[in-house]
């Protein structure tokens, strides 16, 4: 079973992915009730939390229920990312990450995320300075390097596992690569099969069904994987892979019951956290995704995203369950 510092994860851990916007304390919640083992804030500026930026305060939010979880930060100065892990260290997660992996520009401008790719010593300084903030055990997300002609991440997994890191996860792709393209595991294979490697390795990247995650797991031998998009708006997708792992058989899709509650306690947990206001317009994103594929869905999907309180929006769920009761899904 995999290790990181104290934390003792089950055979083959199913890790939701930090991802901006997405992966809140409600959405990690849902995820929590539908097989995650360990999930991430989202990532969280390194300079923002020492400005005492609002957004990036309010993400430092995390609950028992989801334990264990851990804090995701993210920088390119070596005192902002130390004082971060302080700040965060007083929060008490389970685990400090560090984002090496964001390819956006915005935050690769800055030095920071994918961008520190190309400097791999400052990369081991920027995780150095996180290591003397805290006492919780620091993990790294990462990419297999800037773009294909740069592919570095045997060293980056060799020099980071020498200074204290206590597992990496690595997105399959390049930089250079974005989202787009098939990601190539093999790289992760190899480091997983470099004998000098003892922290657990996780990879992410293309996750998106119960076959693919278990020919992933029997291919490739790593100690775990990461879900990220796959996870939007499906949170059963933990489960389903642990159940086909278990059985070599597929669950039946959510039903229309089951998406509705989901869809909804989203809702509820959003505005419960956030307030009204935000927590009804940013769950806005979400509907499309929980109700996809749904025959005649237009006119609901259009009252979910323009209806503003949050009572008249629970009537039109209310309204989709009656309509919907007998709807069938099939694969």
């Amino acid at each position: 079973m995999p290790k990181i510092g104290n934390i003792i994860l089950p055979d083959f851990p199913l890790l939701l992915a930090p991802m901006e916007d997405v992966s809140d304390p409600p959405f990690r919640r849902l995820c929590k009730l539908h097989g995650a083992d360990l999930m991430y804030s989202e990532f969280i500026s390194s300079e923002g939390l020492i400005r005492d930026a609002m957004k990036s305060k309010q993400k430092l939010d995390i609950f028992d229920y989801e334990r264990p979880v851990g804090i995701q930060i993210f920088g390119g100065d070596e005192d902002a990312m130390e004082m971060s892990a302080r700040i965060v260290d007083a929060v008490q997660p389970d685990l400090v990450d560090i984002n090496f992996g964001c390819p956006v520009k915005k935050v690769v401008c800055k030095g920071a995320g994918a961008g520190v790719l190309k400097d791999v010593d400052l990369m081991i300084r920027l995780t150095k300075a996180v290591i003397k903030g805290t006492n919780l055990p620091v993990t790294v997300k990462t990419r297999l390097g800037w773009d294909e002609s740069s592919i570095n991440i045997d060293e980056v997994a060799e020099r980071l596992q020498d200074i204290g890191v206590q597992a990496l996860t690595v997105h399959a792709r390049t930089r250079a690569q974005m989202y787009k393209g098939h990601s190539d595991w093999s790289h992760i294979e190899r480091i997983k099969n470099n004998p000098r490697i003892t922290m657990p390795i996780f990879g992410n990247g293309d996750i998106d069904s119960p076959e693919k995650a278990l020919e992933y797991k029997n291919k490739y031998g790593l100690d775990g994987m990461m879900i990220g998009r796959a996870a939007i708006g499906y949170p059963w997708i933990f489960n389903e892979i642990k159940h086909y792992f278990a059985t070599g058989e597929k669950l039946a899709p959510p039903s229309m019951t089951d998406r509705i509650e989901a869809a909804r306690n989203h809702l509820i947990w959003s505005v419960e956290w956030k307030n009204e206001r935000l927590g009804v317009v940013e769950m806005r994103r979400h509907y499309t995704n929980y109700f996809k594929g749904i025959h005649s869905f237009k006119e609901y999907k259009q009252k979910l995203v323009t209806t503003d309180g949050i009572n008249q929006l629970l009537d039109v769920f209310t309204e989709i369950e009656d309509v919907y009761k007998d709807y069938v899904f099939t694969e």
